[in-house]
C-alpha cells in the first residue's frame, strides 16, 4: 500500500469523498509534501558538511542565531517551527557558517521531538568540529499545542543543550545567552 493509498483511505475514514474534485490529487500532494518535510532521513550529515572545516586561529565564540526551521512532531505528525541559536568556541578549526543551518535542517526534517532535535544538533557539531564547546537553544511553537489539545497559541517551548565549556563555564554560557537576546 502506498502513501497515496493510505491518504485516500484517511480521507474516506474522516467522511470525505476522495473522488471529489478538490481532493482528487490530495493523496499525491500529501505524499510529495511528506517527502519534502521528512527529507532528513535521506541526508548524510557528512555530505551536508562536505568537509567545510578550516584551520583558523580564532578563539572567541562563533554564533549563528535566528535559524528558522520547520519540523514534524513525532507524536501527532503536526508541524512545529521556530528558531535555533547555535554557538561554539573553536579549537583551531572553524566550520563554514552556512553548514550550521544545514545541520539544523537535516535533523529538523525528520519526525522529532524538540528535545532530541536540540541534542542531535549539539552532539553533531561537537563530534564533527571538535570545538571547546557548543551551545544550542531552540525556541519553537508546536501545532499540537496551538491547534488542538490545550489550544494555547502563545506558548513557546525552549530547549537547550550545552556541551564542553558551555556546560562547565557559567561565564561562557551567560555570554551566549546574552548575545542571542540582542
Amino acid at each position: 500500500m502506498t502513501i497515496e493509498d493510505n491518504i485516500r483511505d484517511i480521507i474516506k475514514k474522516i467522511g470525505e469523498d476522495p473522488e471529489r474534485d478538490g481532493l482528487l490529487k490530495t493523496p499525491e500532494r500529501v505524499s510529495k509534501a511528506l517527502s519534502e518535510l521528512l527529507i532528513g532521513y535521506k541526508e548524510d550529515i557528512d555530505k551536508v558538511i562536505n568537509n567545510a572545516f578550516f584551520k583558523v586561529d580564532y578563539k572567541e565564540m562563533v554564533i549563528v542565531k535566528d535559524i528558522s526551521f520547520y519540523s514534524m512532531c513525532e507524536h501527532h505528525m503536526l508541524p512545529f517551527f521556530g528558531k535555533a541559536h547555535i554557538a561554539y568556541i573553536p579549537d583551531g578549526v572553524i566550520i563554514g557558517l552556512s553548514k550550521i543551518p544545514r545541520i539544523v535542517n537535516v535533523f529538523a526534517k525528520r519526525l522529532q521531538v524538540q528535545e532530541r532535535l536540540t541534542v542531535d544538533i549539539s552532539k553533531t557539531i561537537f563530534e564533527k568540529l571538535k570545538p571547546k564547546g557548543v551551545g544550542v537553544i531552540i525556541e519553537a511553537q508546536h501545532l499540537c499545542m496551538t491547534s488542538r489539545g490545550v489550544k494555547n497559541d502563545t506558548a513557546f517551548a525552549i530547549t537547550s543543550s550545552m556541551l564542553g565549556c558551555f556546560e562547565k563555564d557559567e561565564k561562557i554560557r551567560n555570554e551566549f545567552l546574552s548575545l542571542i537576546k540582542k
